[in-house]
């Protein structure tokens, strides 16, 4: 059985004051609600210390990085290393979503460099992957995640793949308030997990967590939690106030 894992992404939003006041909220009504969903929370690099010394009495909710660099160190303005993100206690990061691939340009390539990296630093990625519109409509859909999948996985090993989290994002619904029906999810997640037993093996596939990564809220988090492929989401508008993300988790909760 694979346990739900709802991961919050505030993506460029809640600074480190926000940050400290969303979780003192947050982990108060929590309860014991990560006994049935494992929690992820992603503030910006930034606010990481804050969501971390909030959190240090509540270590069931882990943090997430929004990106990380694919190099050790050295004259990379701007890039945040494994490293620096495993001083901070850093547990799970983001890797690959759709917003770094359509608007910085991250390819394929990259993202299999900053998987491996990442999981060389013992950092749980949550690898994403997805569709756009065009491609949708087009009957690309598979084509597009196969690629994705194969291309991003290249070279991990089973043993890395173990502890990667994979989040499916139909990019069309990505903060447009549209989201794929329970069922054109199912279809997707089913698909994604076929790909990765024909790179592994059922086994493995079977083991691995797949999230949906859009539009997910209290109101609909229950229908997709109940497809038998989808084992949690990736959360970005309804997680940005402690209620309505406790809403979501608790609804996770009661559909186990």
């Amino acid at each position: 059985m694979r346990k739900p894992i709802i991961a919050a992404n505030w993506k460029m939003n809640l600074g480190p004051k926000e940050t400290e006041a969303f979780l003192s909220t947050f982990t108060g009504k929590l309860d014991n609600l990560t006994d049935q969903v494992d929690v992820v929370i992603a503030p910006p690099f930034v606010s990481i210390p804050a969501a971390i010394a909030a959190l240090s009495s509540n270590s069931d909710v882990a943090i997430a990085a929004q990106n990380v660099s694919e190099q050790d160190n050295g004259a990379f303005t701007g890039e945040v290393s494994t490293m620096m993100l495993k001083e901070l206690f850093v547990r799970y990061v983001i890797i690959g979503h759709s917003e770094r691939r359509t608007l910085y340009g991250e390819t394929n390539a990259v993202i299999n460099a900053k998987l491996k990296q990442a999981r060389v630093a013992n950092l749980k990625p949550i690898f994403c992957i997805g569709e756009t519109l065009e491609e949708r409509d087009g009957g690309q859909l598979e084509e597009v995640l196969s690629s994705q999948i194969t291309e991003g996985l290249e070279g991990i090993s089973e043993k890395d793949m173990k502890e990667i989290v994979v989040a499916y994002e139909p990019v069309w619904a990505i903060g447009t308030g549209r989201v794929a029906s329970a069922e054109q999810a199912q279809e997707a997640h089913a698909f994604v997990r076929s790909v990765i037993a024909g790179l592994y093996s059922s086994e493995l596939a079977e083991k691995i967590r797949i999230q949906y990564g859009g539009s997910m809220k209290a109101a609909n988090g229950a229908e997709l939690l109940s497809q038998p492929d989808i084992d949690g989401g990736l959360v970005g508008g309804a997680s940005l106030e402690p209620q309505s993300f406790l809403d979501l988790i608790s609804a996770v909760a009661e559909s186990e």
